[in-house]
């Protein structure tokens, strides 16, 4: 593999950290991980990458998560998110990187203001949000990895039980990287250089990083750990912005 050492480690330690917050949450793990491999990534390289260790993850460890997926949310989620999908693709290949720089500093921005400003309980959501969310978040999925945000917040929004919640999230995450699979296989962008080995050597690190999240989901209240999420997130947010408008 002809990627650096030193920025292979990087990766590694991103990618355990990402792991450790997929563990205690069922998501969040894209979200956190790729606007920090996109430092030291190119953005085109670490969005598949993720994908492939999220589908390891929830092919290997979410037969746990099972029992509690809600499939009457789910179902009404599905369609959209693929047309979002499409739509966010077309967009990753073509957009040039530093555009698309800005476009995930700007979101990861504004999803950690809105996780810092945000107070009380989830809103209620109607299932009719199902629509511009799961369009919405099918684009992000395609084009950075992120959309698992928009979806845990309408589950959020419409499940009240935690494990039940934690599944249907997780649940979601499989179903995203299965159809970026197939939408990011025909687009090629699996074929990269260095993607596939890179991928392999980065999955001890996500399995010890679920690990601990898994082992600490019932020690640690999951709205500290989010709390440290936004801050990283920020920051990651400011630093993007300033690489894509260089």
């Amino acid at each position: 593999m002809s990627l650096p050492l030193e920025t292979f480690a990087i990766a590694a330690l991103i990618v355990a950290c990402a792991y450790v917050i997929f563990g205690l949450t069922g998501f969040g793990s894209t979200v956190m991980a790729v606007p920090l491999l996109a430092l030291v990534l190119p953005l085109k390289f670490a969005v598949p990458m993720m994908m492939l260790l999220d589908l390891s993850a929830t092919l290997m460890l979410g037969a746990r998560l099972r029992k509690g997926i809600r499939f009457d949310e789910l179902k009404w989620m599905v369609p959209c998110i693929v047309v979002g999908m499409l739509t966010g693709l077309t967009l990753l290949i073509k957009v040039a990187e530093a555009s698309l720089l800005l476009g995930l500093g700007a979101f990861v921005l504004s999803y950690a203001i809105y996780g810092f400003t945000r107070k009380g309980v989830p809103v209620q959501m109607a299932r009719g949000w199902s629509v511009p969310i799961g369009l919405t978040g099918g684009a992000l999925s395609a084009l950075f990895g992120t959309g698992g945000v928009l979806f845990a917040m309408y589950f959020t929004g419409r499940i009240r039980n935690k494990d039940e919640l934690r599944a249907t999230n997780a649940s979601m995450i499989m179903f995203s990287a299965l159809v970026r699979v197939v939408l990011f296989g025909i687009a090629g962008l699996l074929t990269q250089d260095d993607l596939l080995p890179c991928v392999a050597l980065l999955i001890p690190a996500m399995l010890a990083g679920f690990f601990v999240g898994n082992r600490l989901h019932a020690v640690i209240p999951a709205a500290r750990v989010v709390s440290l999420v936004y801050t990283v997130l920020v920051v990651a947010g400011v630093s993007l912005l300033v690489r894509g408008s260089a």
